[in-house]
């Protein structure tokens, strides 16, 4: 793979203007293509085979009208105010038929006619039916939605307008411009040089630039949820500059050590990019992985972000050489380029990279403290993730101040918490006669379930066959009583005969999306540590140094969990990451943890540990070149973590709870992985296990393909083509 690579880089680079050309050209195609074939991105998570999912397909079928999108407008009188004084109810009044002639608005219910009145007559809600599905709802409706009330507001009134209607797409803004700076800033700091940090940068934009708009380009055609595309940046831009910068970095080593600029970028792609290719690779496989779990919305993110990655190693290795080629020297700081090309003094001082080393030999000299002190650490933090919660985040976390936060406050101080995540009972059966008895039937079973408030009747289709039936808990959407009482019902509606029962609504849609994915979560983090083994088997030629790891990428993810936890859910210093409502993680967040960090972990773990076995296998002792490993790679392994963290930290920035937690549990999974796993627990146990890490059966070593990723295989290649003879001699 590396003499392969070689000769790619070494055509990018003769052929860097066609090759920037074909690059620019293909931006613009996908950037045209996706202001043409842009699709509404869903805010729905649906969930095929689950019983909540079942309710809802039915009543699309069954009772189109009821369907659609709802929302909900709170209204609050001040203190001592009665909404049914006669003033006040023709106010409502008025309000209603607002919202009635809102555009999309199938109808709104008056509070006074459905008994939607709090018991000290100061809370109304009005329950709003949109025809579309809540994806479906444009943004001109819903703004209008959220307008709603002026009126009534300017008599006194507080008007709140919520429900599922006003979920919206995070915007992109200034916050991931952010992370994009600080990336710029360590790049400068660890080239010392503008040109190539501008160079590594531009490379990463324009990969970034492609995979997105090839994203949006396909969302007319694939209906992507709407964090697909902020996850799909979030990697995007990390791995683009970090793959950037690592061929860079290779490149600068090479022209230090006096080598002509062409060979020094195919070099350094066919070594570097080597590992580029492999690391990419094992990120992509990761995220495509999730399609195992049988989850659509949950393989749409993953094959979203795989492909932004995937295009993110095709820029590195094409367009990377190319723009090499252009810099020329220049990619040195200006002190280095007089000496780089005549005695290789410049390559020495920077390889040499004293820190590195230092931490090096010293992480190794007290190897068994490092050990302990990292392992029991780790540890100790993973101890908040037994008590992990998983759900679908309602309106109780989102922004204060918001609509939607504000209308789920009223609602529950008014009513109670349970009136946030009421739910449906959808009652289906072959005649009218049969449908009504089994409503009866199960009004007076769910009416009776504990943590049930109350149950009532909402009104038959056209063909009386097909029965809905409100559910009101006493306990909110995410509380773990609420959980059980979903499950209390199912039970017992089960043993009505002659009718078909299945429970919907948000909370009970988001109960079942969380216990899938639980349920889905050992196997794919068994997969994934057995595919870790068995690719690092391949790379490295060993048995001990993919255990190895496994075990620490472990550590990595049991710890990030424990510390996610400790602050989303139980609200530990919450306020430092702009949460003001701790709650339950966002149900996908740990299995797409596990994807993601994984394929992050093992670019790390390519990166430091290659350069030790390449050492090692030539002729170096096995402390020396786990030294040499560290002091070689941990500076440009430092800057990429350093990348990665700011970048995905500039989304904790965000507002909407899911990104932010998302953007959290990656910067801070990074940090672990990066600083304690790689590049201190790492180390030691490699200088401890000795000559015995790189022990591999020799049946084993005959089975495995030799992919050269250190690029041996390049080096004795290019040596048989320098000694070569000349012909005539």
């Amino acid at each position: 793979m590396a003499t392969l690579l070689y000769r790619l880089g070494r055509a990018s680079f003769r052929r860097r203007r066609l090759v920037l050309a074909l690059w620019l050209a293909v931006l613009a195609a996908l950037g045209g293509s996706a202001a043409a074939f842009m699709g509404p991105m869903a805010s729905n998570f649906s969930m095929p085979g689950t019983e909540a999912q079942r309710a809802l397909d039915t009543l699309a079928e069954e009772f189109p009208q009821a369907s659609g999108a709802t929302g909900t407008i709170v209204v609050a009188a001040p203190e001592g105010r009665q909404l049914a004084s006669p003033q006040d109810r023709a106010t409502l009044q008025a309000l209603v038929k607002e919202a009635s002639a809102l555009p999309g608005v199938l109808a709104a219910l008056d509070p006074f006619q459905t008994k939607a009145l709090s018991p000290d007559g100061r809370y109304a809600l009005i329950q709003v039916q949109f025809a579309a599905r809540g994806d479906e709802v444009t943004d001109a409706q819903r703004d209008a939605y959220a307008k709603v009330g002026a009126a009534a507001e300017a008599t006194g009134l507080r008007v709140a307008a919520g429900g599922e209607v006003t979920s919206a797409e995070p915007e992109i803004g200034s916050t991931e411009a952010l992370g994009v700076l600080v990336a710029a800033i360590v790049l400068v700091i660890t080239f010392g040089s503008l040109v190539a940090a501008g160079m590594t940068l531009l490379n990463a934009l324009i990969g970034v630039g492609a995979g997105m708009a090839g994203l949006y380009a396909l969302s007319g055609a694939v209906e992507l949820t709407t964090t697909a595309p902020i996850l799909a940046l979030m990697l995007g831009l990390a791995v683009g500059i970090d793959y950037s910068l690592f061929i860079t970095s290779r490149h600068r080593q090479n022209l230090a050590d006096g080598l002509e600029p062409e060979e020094a970028a195919a070099r350094a792609v066919g070594t570097a990019g080597s590992a580029v290719v492999f690391a990419g690779a094992t990120v992509v496989i990761a995220l495509a992985g999730l399609t195992v779990v049988g989850i659509p919305f949950l393989t749409i993110m993953g094959l979203a972000a795989a492909g932004t990655v995937a295009v993110a190693v095709l820029v590195a290795i094409t367009l990377q050489p190319a723009l090499l080629g252009f810099a020329g020297r220049r990619v040195l700081p200006r002190r280095q380029r007089a000496a780089a090309p005549e005695n290789g003094a410049a390559g020495k001082e920077e390889a040499r990279q004293p820190l590195s080393f230092r931490w090096g030999y010293f992480v190794t000299r007290h190897r068994l403290p490092f050990i302990l002190a990292g392992v029991l650490a780790l540890g100790a933090l993973t101890v908040p993730a037994a008590d992990m919660r998983l759900a679908l985040p309602d309106a109780g976390t989102a922004p204060a101040g918001s609509s939607p936060r504000e209308a789920y406050d009223l609602t529950a101080e008014g009513f109670g918490p349970g009136f946030n995540g009421r739910l449906v009972a959808v009652i289906t059966a072959d005649s009218a006669p049969a449908a009504q008895q089994a409503v009866a039937q199960a009004q007076q079973l769910i009416q009776s379930t504990p943590g049930v408030l109350a149950a009532a009747p909402q009104g038959f289709n056209a063909a009386g066959t097909t029965a809905l039936l409100s559910v009101i808990p006493k306990t909110g959407p995410t509380d773990e009583a609420t959980e059980t009482m979903v499950h209390e019902i199912r039970e017992r509606v089960s043993g009505v005969s002659g009718a078909e029962i299945a429970l919907t609504g948000v909370t009970a849609v988001g109960i079942d999306i969380s216990e899938k994915l639980s349920d889905a979560l050992p196997v794919y983090l068994l997969l994934v540590v057995g595919l870790s083994i068995l690719l690092l088997m391949l790379v490295f030629r060993s048995v001990l140094v993919p255990v190895k790891a496994a075990l620490g990428f472990l550590l990595t993810v049991g710890a990030t969990f424990g510390i996610t936890v400790a602050i989303f859910q139980q609200g530990h210093l919450a306020g430092l990451v702009g949460l003001d409502t701790p709650g339950p993680l966002v149900s996908f967040l740990p299995i797409l943890l596990i994807g993601i960090l994984f394929g992050l972990a093992m670019d790390y773990q390519v990166f430091l540990v290659s350069r030790m076995r390449e050492d090692f296998v030539h002729g170096d002792t096995a402390r020396q070149a786990t030294v040499n490993g560290m002091g070689h790679g941990g500076r440009v392994v430092t800057a990429a973590a350093l990348i990665m963290i700011s970048v995905f930290g500039g989304f904790v920035l965000m507002d909407d709870p899911i990104i932010k937690s998302m953007g959290f549990a990656l910067a801070i999974g990074v940090a672990i992985d990066a600083f304690v796993v790689r590049m201190t627990i790492v180390p030691a146990v490699m200088s401890l296990l000795g000559d015995g890490a790189w022990w591999l059966p020799r049946w084993l070593s005959r089975a495995l393909p030799n992919v050269d990723i250190e690029g041996e295989q390049l080096r004795a290649h290019l040596d048989r083509e320098n000694t070569k003879v000349p012909a005539g001699v």
